[in-house]
C-alpha cells in the first residue's frame, strides 16, 4: 500500500536499525524536525547519488533533539526503521517547505541464517583487526545482521545502494562474505606494504647467503 511521508535526501545509505546522528542546519528541515518533535511523524532519507535521488530509501524516526544552537541549526538522533520505493517525489509536501513522497514499503527478509552470520563475524574480525578499526562486534548472532556491519566492508556508496535494495537474506549474506574475501587480502598486503616502507632507512642487520 502506498503512503505520504516527508522525505531527506542526502549523500548517505542508511540501513535499517542504524543509528543516524545528523546536524540540521536548512530551515526547511528545521521545520521537518520539529513536526516529528511536536506530530510524533518519521521521515524518509533516500540516497542521493551522482546528481540524482535514488528511488529506494529508509524511513527513519527522531529519537531526540541534542542541541539547537543560537541559529536555530540542530544535532539530532534517529533510528532507522524500514525501506520503501518512491513512487512520486515533491519538491514541497502540502503546505510544508520540506520534501516529501508517495512511497511503497518494501519487506526485506530478516531471516538470516545464523551459521552463516558467523562466518561473517568471524571474517570481519580478522578485516577489522587488519583495518584497525576499533568497533565493538557481538560475540554471537542472535542481536546481529548483516546490516550492522554493510558501512565497515569497504563498500563504495554504489554498492552500499545496491545492498540496501537487495532485499533478500541469503543473498544479502553472500554478498557480504564476497566482499570481505575480496578485500581482507588486499588490505592484509597494504598492511604489510606499509609495514617494509616503515623499516625503510632502517640499519638492517641480514645474513648474506653463501656461495
Amino acid at each position: 500500500m502506498s503512503r505520504q511521508i516527508a522525505l531527506f535526501p542526502l549523500q548517505i545509505v542508511v540501513f535499517p536499525g542504524e543509528a543516524v546522528n545528523l546536524h540540521i542546519f536548512e530551515q526547511r528541515y528545521r521545520d521537518l524536525i520539529n513536526d516529528c518533535k511536536d506530530n510524533g511523524i518519521t521521515f524518509g532519507i533516500p540516497a542521493f547519488q551522482n546528481g540524482t535521488i535514488k528511488e529506494f530509501g529508509t524511513e527513519v524516526k527522531l529519537k531526540s533533539i541534542e542541541n539547537i544552537y543560537p541559529g536555530g541549526e540542530m544535532d539530532i538522533k534517529t533510528e532507522a526503521m524500514g525501506i520503501f520505493r518512491i513512487q512520486e517525489f515533491f519538491p514541497e509536501m502540502a503546505d510544508k517547505r520540506y520534501p516529501g513522497g508517495v512511497v511503497k514499503d518494501y519487506e526485506f527478509d530478516r531471516n538470516e541464517d545464523p551459521q552463516l552470520n558467523e562466518q561473517i563475524l568471524a571474517y570481519c574480525r580478522q578485516l577489522f583487526a587488519a583495518m584497525k578499526i576499533n568497533r565493538a562486534l557481538p560475540d554471537d548472532t542472535s542481536n546481529f545482521t548483516t546490516y550492522d556491519i554493510a558501512h565497515y566492508v569497504g563498500f563504495n556508496p554504489e554498492q552500499e545502494y545496491n545492498f540496501l535494495t537487495t532485499l533478500g537474506a541469503t543473498t544479502r549474506q553472500q554478498v557480504i562474505i564476497d566482499q570481505i574475501s575480496k578485500i581482507l587480502p588486499v588490505v592484509r598486503e597494504m598492511e604489510n606494504l606499509r609495514a617494509r616502507a616503515q623499516l625503510n632507512g632502517h640499519f638492517k642487520h641480514l645474513k648474506p647467503p653463501k656461495f
